[in-house]
């Protein structure tokens, strides 16, 4: 673009005013779509850059090719997609700032040591490793692999630091900090001892343990949805027992790491119930962001707890077409060894997730849901085991046709579901930005002034 066009399009922009421009659904809505199309790059990026590694690690340790083209694909994509989720993120934050003024400036200034220092010199060597990884690994997967190897691990660890302290920040924003958490004033929104305290709040152990199983899981399923799809493309027989194989892989990986999310998110919501203002400023801020995701009190028949019902129904969806999935699947065992283990499990995991999400859920007993949840999990384990097993003697090279329908829905719900599940998170806050602070709502704000007096 020659500078004359650059000169036209900033004279273009000046003249923008935003606050004439309609959005359906409101600037919120404009705002969320946009973070969430950058989330959906974002969690795919997280989750191939601490998963490429440990297939390369364990491919050089096995002498798997397989698993090194795997590693090869995972990075490849993420060197190819990350400027569009970055892009995303860029007009994201513009957002932001046009529309938020005052609740950016205040993060910005609170987290000004974790944000824009800690987790944007993360960023930045995450980048660095990300292209030497793949730009050098012709030449050091033969001269130097193990130092190549360490160069994914740094990848993935900058990476998800850069995950953990956002994370803080935004479980800050969904609790407030926590239920005795002084609200952001001007005589504290530089402190560091009180952006520490923030960051360390109740929910934020769990949300970092959530965000990275989710983001190992979900991707793990897009992985086996696109080597489903591949292999219908695929011409040579090398080529479909590679995509055969990768669809396995990532069956088996996106659910080892899902069996551990309902966990998680029990876990997670108990510590939201504990972080409820102690000195809510109205009726509607009692009870916390829990009581909007549950829909109690005077939040009741709220959408996020609607919102939390849906994503129930999809959390079992995953459950049931894992199951599924993997019985389909054993059928390239030989002997077709296992398959009657894994139809009796997954026979028991689809009759309780079902039973979960039915209107008599809660018959006996209100809690019988979480039961039915907690033997669909564990029957699940054992439909897991069994084809963990028959994997060992699997021929790869012709999945039925049904095993790839399956696999490739499996794909599309767990992206669905990871992107729903974000958008409740940020509604259970709702009509904050911060929680329990008047001052920060979702409705647009002038700047802030007199801080930093």
């Amino acid at each position: 673009m020659d500078y004359t066009s650059l000169l036209s399009l900033h004279f273009f922009l000046a003249q923008l005013d935003l606050s004439k421009i309609s959005f359906p659904g409101g600037t919120r809505a404009f705002a969320g779509i946009v973070m969430l199309s950058h989330m959906f790059f974002a969690e795919l990026f997280v989750g191939f850059a601490i998963a490429g590694p440990v297939l390369q690690a364990w491919g050089a340790r096995t002498g798997s090719p397989r698993m090194d083209r795997l590693a090869h694909s995972m990075a490849r994509f993420n060197v190819l997609t990350f400027s569009t989720g970055a892009t995303f993120a860029v007009l994201f934050l513009v957002l932001l700032v046009g529309f938020y003024p005052r609740v950016t400036t205040s993060l910005f200034t609170h987290f000004f040591f974790f944000f824009p220092i800690i987790a944007m010199i993360s960023m930045v060597l995450a980048l660095w490793a990300m292209y030497s990884y793949y730009y050098k690994w012709d030449r050091y997967t033969v001269l130097h692999k193990k130092r190549h190897i360490a160069m994914g691990f740094g990848m993935g660890l900058f990476i998800w630091i850069w995950m953990v302290v956002l994370s803080g920040i935004d479980t800050f924003m969904t609790d407030g900090g926590g239920s005795n958490t002084p609200r952001l004033t001007p005589g504290n929104i530089s402190s560091f001892s009180a952006a520490v305290k923030g960051i360390f709040n109740p929910m934020f152990t769990e949300m970092v343990l959530h965000r990275t199983f989710a983001n190992l899981s979900w991707p793990a399923f897009a992985v086996a949805a696109w080597a489903a799809f591949m292999y219908m493309r695929s011409k040579s027989d090398e080529d479909k027992a590679f995509y055969d194989w990768s669809s396995s892989v990532g069956l088996t990986w996106g659910v080892g790491f899902l069996m551990l999310q309902p966990f998680m998110g029990f876990l997670m919501a108990y510590a939201l119930k504990g972080s409820a203002p102690a000195h809510p400023v109205s009726p509607e801020a009692r009870g916390g962001a829990f009581s909007r995701l549950m829909g109690t009190g005077h939040n009741a028949g709220s959408f996020t707890s609607h919102l939390l019902y849906f994503n129930l129904i999809l959390v079992v969806l995953l459950f049931v077409l894992s199951s599924l999935a993997m019985y389909l699947g054993a059928a390239r065992h030989p002997d077709r060894g296992g398959r009657s283990a894994i139809r009796i499990f997954g026979l028991l995991a689809t009759v309780a997730g079902l039973y979960s999400i039915s209107p008599v859920a809660e018959f006996p007993v209100f809690w019988a849901r979480y039961i039915a949840m907690a033997i669909m999990v564990f029957a699940t384990f054992g439909t897991f085991v069994a084809y963990f097993r028959g994997r060992l003697r699997f021929l790869y090279g012709s999945p039925g046709t049904w095993y790839r329908v399956t696999v490739m829905a499996l794909g599309v719900i767990a992206a669905t579901t990871a992107l729903s599940m974000g958008l409740m998170k940020s509604n259970s806050r709702d009509p904050y930005t911060v929680y329990n602070q008047p001052g920060y709502s979702v409705n647009s704000s002038p700047p802030p002034s007199g801080f930093g007096r």
